[in-house]
């Protein structure tokens, strides 16, 4: 009986990046005692009967917490930012879940050993936003050269939330916390903590992006216990790109001591000419190596 599971979401437009990310799990010996599970936001048949040969479990999507139809406008992808919030439900044969959005793939299987060991003990494993390199953590405009008003991701989504002033302030300037990869365990009291603040976001704010805000809710103001992973375990591209190590033929960070990434997340997409590396699998972008060339390559798996 397999303990752990990895969980991801797709409609049919993502199959693809879904289809790589499974791909990119099995090819490690290590993933044979690990679960993969599919909640399904609009799949077609063919492509669930793909699936259905590599992965132990689909299941159909579900609004978990109700929510005005006119805000979902027919985006059924859009339950990917309600039902990761309800992972047991759907799946209640696993003690620990790892949460890896389809636009992501695993580099680096060290990586999903600290997910599954950061979240011992009701402990939510993530990663936050920031680490070497980058160079602004929030926006801000400025008025008369000394008046500031905040456009950080945390605070405007709070203020659009509803979210009180006082706790919109607090989450302003912390460290942004991407949902995309997380950990948790099934007991874990996190998911009533995140739930409970989902139940708050979705009523005034944005379905996109209100589970993000939920659980920087949890972590910044509940106090929820985080285990912070380092940004190799959930490296955001359009962040800041990678280097190429062409001796192990891998991707690593751009500073040293340049380890190796461990997952690769496409989240906002990579985008040249106007097309985005999610959709357009054939397009390259000029990375720099550990040896300092030039080189033409794709943040997709295996391409």
């Amino acid at each position: 009986m397999k303990k752990n599971v990895i969980v991801s979401l797709a409609d049919a437009n993502y199959f693809p990046l879904l289809d790589e990310l499974v791909d990119s799990i099995k090819r490690f010996k290590q993933s044979e005692s690990v679960a993969i599970c599919i909640l399904d936001a609009g799949l077609k048949q063919d492509q669930k009967d793909s699936l259905a040969k590599k992965v132990d479990e689909i299941k159909n999507a579900e609004w978990d917490i109700e929510v005005p139809g006119y805000k979902v406008k027919g985006k059924e992808w859009l339950k990917s930012q309600v039902s990761r919030a309800f992972l047991p439900k759907y799946f209640p044969n696993f003690e620990k879940y790892l949460w890896i959005d389809c636009d992501a793939w695993v580099n680096d299987w060290n990586c999903i050993d600290l997910y599954f060991k950061a979240c011992d003990y009701g402990k939510l494993g993530i990663t936050q936003t920031i680490g070497p390199g980058y160079k602004i953590t929030s926006k801000v405009n400025w008025l008369f050269g000394k008046l500031a008003l905040i456009k950080s991701q945390n605070f405007k989504h709070a203020v659009r939330s509803n979210i009180g002033y006082a706790d919109a302030r607090k989450l302003a300037f912390a460290p942004h916390i991407n949902i995309g990869v997380f950990s948790l365990e099934k007991d874990s009291k996190a998911w009533s903590i995140w739930q409970n603040n989902l139940s708050k976001t979705l009523k005034a704010g944005n379905i996109f992006g209100s589970e993000g805000l939920a659980i920087n809710i949890s972590v910044y103001i509940d106090n929820l216990e985080t285990e912070f992973l380092p940004l190799n375990c959930n490296w955001i591209t359009s962040n800041l790109l990678p280097k190429y190590d062409q001796k192990q033929n891998t991707f690593v960070e751009p500073y040293l001591p340049n380890y190796k990434i461990g997952i690769m997340h496409l989240a906002a997409g990579i985008w040249k000419d106007g097309k985005d590396m999610r959709v357009d699998k054939n397009i390259k972008i000029e990375l720099e190596t550990l040896d300092k060339d030039k080189i033409q390559k794709s943040l997709r798996y295996n391409i």
